[in-house]
């Protein structure tokens, strides 16, 4: 496999305890469930070239305002 690179990457601190929390839900860790996610974002751009999901409609369970994010 080859080499991963490295990113640097700065969340808000609300961002930051959401993705801890849902990491910890789906047995990952933190780097792994961004990867996971950002993972099935570009596989969903690929099959319909939208980055938005169809579920747009559907509140989050945690709020974050633009600064937040």
């Amino acid at each position: 496999m080859a080499e991963k690179k490295q990113v640097p990457l700065r969340l808000s601190p609300k961002l930051y305890e959401a993705l801890a929390a849902w990491a910890e839900d789906d047995f990952r860790s933190l780097n792994g469930q961004i990867e996971f996610l950002l993972t099935e974002c570009v596989k969903q751009h690929r099959k319909d070239g939208k980055y938005i999901s169809k579920e747009l409609h559907v509140r989050p369970l945690i709020e974050l305002s633009e600064k937040e994010l």
